[in-house]
Order: C-alpha cells, then structure tokens, then sequence
C-alpha cells in the first residue's frame, strides 16, 4: 500500500474547468493548468500554476475525474486522503503501473519518484526525479508562493 504525502500547501488547481496542459522540455514534462482562486485568495481567476517534473520517465494525464474517484472507480479512491490534491506516492504500490496511458520517455533511474495531480476532470501523474515550479513570469505560483518547491 502506497503512503500519500501531500506537496501543495497554499494552492491547488482551479476545481471546475482547470484546463491542464502537457509541454515536453527536453527529459522534463511541464505541466500548466488554472489554479484554485475560490479556496485561495491571493490568486486571481483565471492565474496560472505551472508544475515543472525533471528527468521524467513517464507521465500521463487522462481518466479518472472526480466522479469517478467519490465512486471508488480510481485505484487510489479508498487510499488518498482527498480529491483535488497534489501528492508524492511513496512505499510499495502494486497499482502504479495498471493504467495504459502512460506516455514513456526515458529508462528508469533508481531515484524516480511518482507524482499525482488530481484535476476536475482528468489525473495527472509523472514519474521523475523531482518537481519544481517553474519560474516563468506567468506562473502565479512561482511569483506567489517561494522559487523553488519545497517537500
């Protein structure tokens, strides 16, 4: 059974229509997407959070939403301690790899590290060695919340 460590403090994604998108740079995966400013109020509609995964193995983003997870049809519906969270899975997880949507980029080093990103209507995940976020001028999490991400 995997441990789930939550990473986001003071934000997550905007929870009705966050509009994540996937950018590959290099062997990182970027990941942009609205965030929360209804829970969060030092952000404003319409800000964006842009997550940064370096030296990604693979990631994929595709089912399951959030009707889906409160229906227990997600792998980890019974296990995570809440929907709409930015976590860091660690320990043995004999799920990690059951969904077919992965998207392989590189072989696998021994320190990968597996993140998971619940959004309204999609899942994030990514295999890689650490996360950050990114510093680009539009990122309201960088500008808002520290550099570089802490866990």
């Amino acid at each position: 059974m995997p441990a789930f460590k939550q990473l986001n403090q003071g934000w997550n994604a905007e929870p009705n229509a966050p509009a994540p998108v996937v950018r590959l740079d290099g062997s990182d995966v970027v990941l942009r997407f609205f965030v929360n400013p209804f829970k969060f109020k030092q952000f404003e509609e319409e800000e964006v959070g842009i997550l940064r995964f370096h030296g990604c193995l693979r990631y994929r983003l595709g089912p399951t939403n959030d009707e889906g997870w409160y229906r227990g049809q997600c792998r980890y519906s019974r296990t995570a301690p809440a929907w709409g969270e930015f976590y860091e899975l660690t320990g043995d997880d004999p799920k990690r790899d059951e969904p077919a949507d992965w998207v392989r980029m590189g072989k696998s080093p021994d320190s990968a590290r597996h993140f998971l990103l619940y959004l309204r209507d999609d899942t994030f995940e990514c295999i890689a060695s650490d996360w950050s976020f990114d510093p680009e001028p539009m990122n309201a999490l960088h500008r808002r919340l520290g550099h570089k991400a802490k866990d």
